[in-house]
């Protein structure tokens, strides 16, 4: 599904992915949104204006249909987990940002990314849960028989997939396979500050009664120092898997805080959609009831009401 970027005074468009819109800044503007662009060497050496929609995708699909606010609470909620985090660098220089894209944007470190998404699973699900049942492994890792789908995998596994072509599906991939992609010392690294992300925002989600089954973390190098920094957005239902410990019952599909309803409408027979061909309008109940889910994960997270 196409769709027309905002048009940013000061920034230009140059990349639209499923749900977010990357910017840069113009090369005539001296001053952008109170950062000034030519005195400051980090941001001469490379910032993006990463703006979140409103754009839902399934199925690696984007909808027709957006979500109202959806692109604030992911941004909002990203920005929180930045700040439980202060061990890890991240790319966020600013969030003073112009009007039109106020709450849903961030200025940030333009990193090179690592080809490679950073996994961690914490319980069994999923694609997860899909290969165990098959070959009795996720990714390299053997484990016990009679796992069940919800079952708590400990310790943590790091399960790294490489970065798929679009419109193809990310594969897993072995340690070995990314000690070769990108170097021991650095898959080390990269393992040891996902493992750090995971534990440390388990440990915070449980104490608020969510269980956070596994999270997908992205990487890169900070081109002005090559320090390895956090980047894309973190711990937000669109990138990990967040449970209510309350109804949490091995042996089920659980209920998640993401966009559960709209999978499972898409796969009903009332959306008539056979995975193929155009993606139906999402029907107003469902917007709703997908949004109150965003904002009750965000809610019980941080303790903050959203403001839309």
């Amino acid at each position: 599904m196409s769709h027309t970027p905002v048009d940013i005074p000061g920034w230009k468009h140059v990349y639209s992915g499923k749900v977010r819109d990357l910017y840069i800044p113009d090369e005539d503007t001296q001053d952008v949104t109170g950062l000034n662009v030519k005195d400051d060497a980090e941001l001469r050496a490379g910032s993006v204006m990463v703006v979140a929609t409103d754009r839902i995708s399934a199925f690696d699909q984007v909808l027709p249909t957006e979500i109202p606010d959806k692109g604030k609470i992911l941004t909002q909620m990203s920005l929180w987990w930045f700040e439980q985090l202060k061990g890890v660098p991240n790319h966020v220089l600013s969030t003073d940002v112009p009007e039109v894209v106020a709450g849903r944007a961030m200025i940030c470190k333009s990193l090179n990314m690592f080809p490679v998404e950073c996994i961690v699973r914490g319980y069994l699900t999923g694609s997860g849960l899909a290969s165990y049942r098959k070959t009795g492994k996720v990714n390299e890792f053997e484990l016990p028989a009679g796992l069940v789908d919800g079952s708590r995998l400990e310790p943590a596994l790091f399960a790294p997939t490489g970065k798929a072509e679009v419109g193809e599906h990310d594969e897993p991939i072995t340690r070995e396979e990314l000690d070769a992609e990108v170097g021991e010392a650095i898959a080390d690294r990269l393992q040891e500050l996902t493992l750090y992300v995971y534990e440390t925002a388990e440990k915070i989600a449980r104490e608020r009664g969510i269980i956070l089954a596994d999270t997908k973390i992205e990487f890169g190098t900070d081109s002005y120092r090559g320090e390895i920094t956090l980047g894309d957005e973190v711990l937000t239902p669109d990138s990990s898997r967040f449970w209510d410990a309350n109804d949490y019952e091995p042996g089920r599909a659980q209920a998640s805080f993401d966009k559960q309803y709209v999978r499972d409408w898409l796969k009903s027979e009332e959306s008539g959609w056979d995975g193929t061909g155009p993606v139906p309008e999402l029907p107003a109940e469902v917007v709703e009831k997908t949004r109150a889910r965003y904002v009750e994960a965000y809610e019980r997270l941080t303790g903050q009401t959203f403001q839309a």
